[in-house]
């Protein structure tokens, strides 16, 4: 059936029962797909029932659906035209991961960030309120996003605004983390209310295994909503929503026929709809965070094929030099929005539970928070993905920088980060944080580097003191044997003493430049020197002192956008001091990155030793 669906239109024609095997289709193909080519397949197997459902009730594109974040869209993109797409959905030249307005006209709004759909939507619906047009707008987020002030935000103005806006709450009660919050809390007490389940129960059991089942879904349902509206009102009903729900969001009938009967009002709406993260896939239904982007895995078996290569990951360092460093500071604590396995503080979690806090997928209220924490006498340490900590930068710098607050913000994923594009690059953290005043932006170049900057930043008075590090696996440098070191802020090192050029790297492109000196001596005849900068702010004006005074050229090598980074820094010192040396920059250019492999990002950046013993070459050529 699914080869038959090549857009919303075929959808429109089916009856239930060929809706149902519809998503069962949708399901394997989506499972078949990912089990070869890595994606976000949890939450997309629980929503295909919802994602059939809108577009079968719904007259998309006319009609928009927003999504959140967009880890749950793989049915979406499958059912509106890119289904032979999907096969290269995140790889180099095929579809993005998530919805994006330049690829289908399907995708009314592009994400990849969270709590950002229902400000998205209400913009829409009142574009197409004031233009005259007659669009239905709805919003999907997951439950999880909820914990976002944005989408308080969005809710509370869109309330207020009377638009008529539909925004779905997909109730899965897993996000990647554990949700947390007074939101999650309330939808759960929504499907767990005592009196509710009592009755669900006795009638379940009491009509056993026939026809009446499914219509006793629906008054169960009901008898839901009266406890519910009874039991002291709903949260989003006191933001000026209607509220209709829960519904079985896995019941394609159900989901049909609610999308039918609520279509057509007016105003502001919550549909509250419960599904499985991983349905239809028992592997995927069972370890659920896993699941939530598993890897490469045998679709047969659901058993995961490791491509690990036994060198450690940053995260894994980050992870348990915490760990390590809490177990002789008592003052250290942990800090992470929502990310406690992905960037290895789940460590700091198990072992010492009452030093570690979760704050759900809250960037802003993680940096302050963690401020607050600091001006009570304790050592913070913040965890957040480069790309996230932009939604915080306004608390970096009020609550932390400009009160000198010793704060430690690790931002993981830094630089260019693969598959997942150009959302989630986080290649803007230097140019953003080494304007700031009070503050420390660190580099290390590996394993051994990361260890000790956090041992350095653990000791310093003021703050912040920002380390940033890239996804994926380190340089294998030998960190789990090596003592602490104080790396001292400002202060680089020379790494390879040569002429004529100066190389001058951040992070673990130090190791690419190496490798890219090592074959120009073997071409050239001589050798450029090589400084590991360590520290992008406090610059060593000394180092570079050296290195302008002995080279005629200099190049900088950063995973970072060259507009305002190491490659600025450098400049601006060349400048001012009046120096007379060239300088070439190489890293992130003035465009958004596109999905691929890292390595491939990495070679269209000119970041690969290849390229950048080409740029070498380039700098030699004009001496």
């Amino acid at each position: 059936m699914l080869e038959s669906i090549n857009s919303p239109e075929d959808i429109k024609k089916l009856d239930v029962p060929s809706l149902e095997q519809l998503c069962s289709e949708v399901r394997d193909y989506m499972i078949e797909c990912c089990s070869v080519n890595p994606g976000h397949l949890g939450s997309s197997l629980g929503a295909v029932e919802l994602i059939v459902g809108l577009h079968k009730v719904y007259d998309t594109p006319h009609d928009k659906i927003v999504f959140d974040v967009g880890h749950q869209a793989y049915a979406h993109k499958i059912l509106t035209g890119r289904r032979d797409a999907f096969r290269n959905n995140r790889r180099k030249d095929g579809i993005s991961g998530f919805p994006r307005m330049d690829e289908s006209p399907f995708d009314a709004f592009g994400v990849g960030h969270s709590s950002t759909s229902i400000s998205a939507a209400l913009g829409l619906a009142t574009a197409a309120r004031m233009e005259g047009r007659d669009e239905k707008i709805v919003a999907v987020i997951g439950d999880g996003a909820l914990t976002g002030g944005l989408a308080y935000e969005g809710l509370n103005n869109a309330g207020a605004s009377k638009a008529d806006l539909l925004v779905i709450v997909n109730d899965n009660n897993f996000s990647i983390d554990r949700n947390l919050g007074a939101i999650h809390e309330h939808l759960l007490h929504l499907t767990t209310n005592a009196t509710y389940n009592r009755i669900k129960t006795h009638v379940w059991n009491a009509i056993g295994e026939n026809g009446l089942r499914k219509t006793l879904k629906n008054l169960t349902a009901n008898a839901k909503h009266s406890i519910i509206k009874g039991s002291g009102g709903d949260i989003f009903e006191a933001l000026g929503f209607r509220y209709f729900g829960p519904i079985d969001g896995n019941d394609i009938g159900q989901v049909v026929s609610t999308l039918q009967k609520i279509r057509g009002l007016g105003g502001p709406r919550v549909l509250h709809i419960i599904t499985k993260k991983g349905k239809g896939y028992a592997p995927a239904e069972q370890q659920q965070t896993i699941w939530h982007a598993p890897g490469i895995f045998d679709p047969e078996t659901g058993e995961r094929i490791s491509t690990k290569n036994g060198i450690s990951r940053y995260q894994d360092v980050f992870g348990a030099t915490l760990l390590d460093l809490a177990e002789h500071n008592p003052k250290i604590v942990g800090i992470t929005p929502a990310m406690a396995s992905g960037c290895g503080m789940n460590l700091l979690a198990e072992r010492m539970p009452d030093r570690f806090f979760d704050v759900g997928i809250a960037e802003e209220h993680a940096v302050t928070f963690s401020a607050g924490l600091a001006a009570g006498g304790l050592r913070p340490f913040c965890n957040i993905y480069s790309s996230f900590s932009q939604r915080a930068y306004d608390q970096i710098i009020h609550d932390v920088a400009l009160q000198n607050l010793p704060v430690v913000i690790c931002l993981d994923r830094a630089g260019l980060v693969g598959e997942d594009g150009a959302t989630h690059h986080g290649c803007y953290d230097i140019a953003a944080y080494r304007s700031v005043p009070n503050a420390v932006v660190a580099t290390p170049a590996d394993e051994v580097e990361l260890k000790n900057m956090m041992y350095t930043a653990s000791l310093s008075e003021g703050g912040p003191f920002i380390i940033r590090y890239p996804r994926g696996c380190g340089e294998n440098a030998p960190w789990k044997d090596c003592d602490y070191e104080v790396l001292e802020p400002g202060h680089g090192v020379r790494l390879v003493t040569g002429r004529e050029i100066a190389v001058i790297a951040a992070g673990p492109f130090v190791y690419r430049a190496k490798e890219a000196i090592g074959k120009f001596a073997e071409s050239e005849g001589y050798a450029p020197s090589l400084y590991n900068i360590r520290y992008v702010k406090p610059l060593d004006t000394a180092l570079l002192g050296e290195a302008c005074k002995d080279h005629r050229v200099i190049v900088t090598v950063e995973d970072g956008c060259i507009a305002g980074g190491l490659f600025g820094a450098v400049s601006e010192y060349v400048a001012e001091n009046g120096h007379d040396v060239r300088v070439h920059g190489i890293g992130i250019p003035d465009e958004f990155i596109p999905q691929a492999s890292q390595s491939e990002q990495r070679e269209l950046c000119g970041l690969s030793a290849g390229r950048i013993f080409e740029t070498l070459q380039t700098a030699a050529s004009e001496l």
